[in-house]
């Protein structure tokens, strides 16, 4: 049984599993490893299209304000409940936000969360069902979600502290507005063809 179908029966203190990730990336490069909801879940070691849309996404976002930058892979503690570590594909803020934080930064200052589904078993519970309720409860103002298997763009926004009260839902190939304090508008047709 891997670690992503053991994720349930691993109980661990916040500072517990700071301690074996900080050791994990020490070890093994490649394993990325989060805490959401009070499980133990690894991500995917992304593959090329999954890098690609990162990159689309840096530069569009990056052209809006060239004061903002999307940290790839930033740590970040969420959840108000359990306590909890993410790290999401891309973490849109302000050019210096994190500076002084260690691995683990706090969500403040964080305009935007986004992730890319991954070809994994876990993508699902991970980034359509977990996440949201963390990043919402941690009150990130956006969260975007790039559904490479349903080849659709969620944008969820609204967050009361418990879950996002708006998710607008768009096939790739239309325009999707990102909603203030980010107020970009993406034009998802690149995205057809990194969606294999």
């Amino acid at each position: 049984m891997s670690l992503v179908e053991e994720r349930s029966a691993v109980v661990l203190s916040q500072e517990d599993f700071e301690e074996l990730a900080r050791h994990a990336i020490r070890t093994n490069e490649a394993l990325r490893m989060e805490f959401i909801g009070g499980k133990l879940g690894v991500k995917a070691v992304p593959d090329g299209d999954h890098d690609t849309i990162i990159e689309w996404l840096a530069r569009l976002c990056v052209q809006a304000d060239t004061g903002w930058w999307l940290y790839p892979e930033r740590g970040l503690r969420v959840e108000t409940y359990r306590n909890g570590n993410a790290r999401p594909d891309g973490a849109l803020a302000r050019s210096g936000t994190f500076a002084g934080q260690g691995e683990w930064a706090s969500t403040d200052g964080v305009l935007m969360v986004a992730e890319v589904t991954s070809r994994d078993g876990d993508t699902n519970q991970r980034d359509r069902v977990e996440k949201p309720r963390a990043y919402a409860e941690s009150e990130i103002p956006v969260y975007l979600l790039i559904d490479r298997d349903s080849c659709e763009v969620k944008v969820h926004s609204q967050p009361d502290g418990v879950r996002y009260e708006q998710v607008v839902t768009v096939p790739f190939g239309k325009a999707v507005v990102l909603p203030e304090p980010v107020g970009i508008e993406l034009d998802t047709e690149p995205l057809k063809e990194w969606a294999r």
